[in-house]
């Protein structure tokens, strides 16, 4: 049994100097024959040109040997065993198994076992003429692999790439869709400080006009009441004009590209600004429509390090989902309802255990809609997934927006029931 396993093991290749091995244990006259129809031998020396030589070194040298099943019989001074053994290797970084078979004819000559008579069998279905390991099938076999591997992976490449491409215009198309909402409301917001910059400059040309003729009349008590509402006017101008232009840049801000850049910002004042825009831009379209609003800003929080237009969009995109939910009640109900939408900050109290050391900002949107079914609660952050009608919504706005706020190291939550509305929570840290 001993002398066999050590045969097979030189065999594959297996021993520290194989072919030293397989002197030593077989007769120089040995006879067998193999798998294949040429592999036949009627030698030591044919064997280890025919077997060894051509197929034992095929084996890769991490080839490990297990036999499953001996068995031996001896009569007299012959022995016969056979037994199946498994060969696993890695080729190309592909694990093998592989199975065979020995029978062997040993006689007891100068008190050690030789080896008269082998058969090899190799029952591998990757089995080629003149080949008993099937290495070279193998090789080829994973070589066509790999071709076919690298052309879908580039064809995976190519379509992720189109993909992104594809996604980035989306993307681009939501944010210009967000702009043409806010197009109709910064028109109604711009409205009204130019009004006031018009009307006060018109009475200022009245009170300059009434200011030269009190000079002429060298009422001079009366010119300098008129000079101080002149300039008591000029400052209504001066202020207005800044807000007018205040509004040019956040539509502008809006617009741009994202820079990344965080900058200290006014969390209450950006939520008033597009609650404002939100509202007017919806006006702008159904002059019907109509809801009550309600804020609640915590004066406490101060300015914080947001990325202003990013968070701007966020909120922009709740407070028009919310608008949405609670018109589209209306629609359904009729009169007895009234159409509500809140938005809140609040300053959050640090944990002890808080890294950022100030706690977190809340922004919470609440709406008295319809809610949001249990069905669809889970997708509602997934990209391209909308519960509005056919052309009235991307699927990207939420999905954006979780975006967004995670990349402020925060969280987006939501909070709704069915027929009584939902409510929508950003939570990010106060010193991020």
């Amino acid at each position: 049994m001993k002398t066999f396993y050590r045969l097979v093991a030189a065999i594959i290749g297996q021993a520290t100097d194989p072919e030293a091995e397989l002197r030593t244990i077989m007769a120089e006259n040995i006879t067998g024959f193999g798998t294949g129809k040429h592999e036949i031998f009627n030698s030591q020396e044919e064997f280890i040109e025919k077997i060894y030589r051509v197929f034992g070194k095929q084996l890769p040298p991490n080839a490990k040997l297990h036999f499953v099943d001996v068995q031996y019989a001896i009569v007299d001074t012959v022995g016969i065993v056979y037994g199946t053994y498994e060969i696993n290797y890695t080729l190309d970084r592909i694990e093998n198994n592989y199975y065979g078979r020995r029978s062997t004819v040993f006689v007891w000559d100068n008190d050690r076992w030789q080896a008269i008579h082998l058969h090899v069998s190799e029952p591998s279905a990757h089995l080629v003429e003149g080949e008993s390991f099937p290495i070279k099938a193998l090789k080829a076999q994973n070589e066509e692999l790999k071709k076919q591997v690298d052309l879908k992976t580039e064809e995976l490449s190519n379509s992720l790439k189109n993909l992104q491409a594809t996604q980035q215009q989306l993307i681009q198309s939501a944010k210009m869709a967000s702009l043409g909402e806010l197009a109709a409301g910064i028109a109604h917001e711009i409205q009204n400080p130019l009004n006031f910059v018009n009307n006060f400059s018109e009475l200022n040309k009245e009170l300059v006009t009434e200011m030269n003729k009190e000079i002429e009349e060298e009422n001079f008590s009366e010119v300098k009441t008129i000079a101080k509402d002149i300039a008591d006017n000029e400052e209504k101008i001066n202020h207005h004009g800044k807000r007018a232009d205040a509004i040019v840049k956040g539509m502008l801000q809006h617009s741009r590209s994202s820079s990344g850049i965080k900058e200290r910002t006014d969390i209450n004042a950006l939520c008033d600004e597009y609650l404002r825009l939100a509202y007017h831009g919806l006006r702008a379209k159904d002059k019907s429509f109509n809801a009550t609003m309600k804020t609640d800003y915590d004066e406490s929080i101060g300015k914080i390090n947001i990325v202003p237009q990013d968070l701007g969009r966020v909120i922009l995109n709740l407070i028009n989902n919310a608008l949405y939910a609670v018109d589209e009640k209306k629609k359904q109900i009729g009169g007895g309802y009234e159409p509500t939408v809140s938005i809140s900050t609040k300053m959050l109290n640090a944990r002890p255990d808080d890294p950022v050391g100030r706690g977190k900002v809340e922004v919470r949107v609440k709406d008295n809609g319809n809610g949001i079914s249990p069905k669809v609660l889970d997708k509602i952050f997934q990209p391209f997934f909308t519960t509005k009608p056919t052309g009235q919504g991307t699927g990207l706005g939420l999905s954006l927006s979780y975006d967004i706020v995670k990349a402020h190291g925060g969280e987006l939550k939501v909070e709704t029931k069915e027929g009584e509305g939902s409510h929508f929570t950003v939570l990010i840290p106060a010193n991020h």
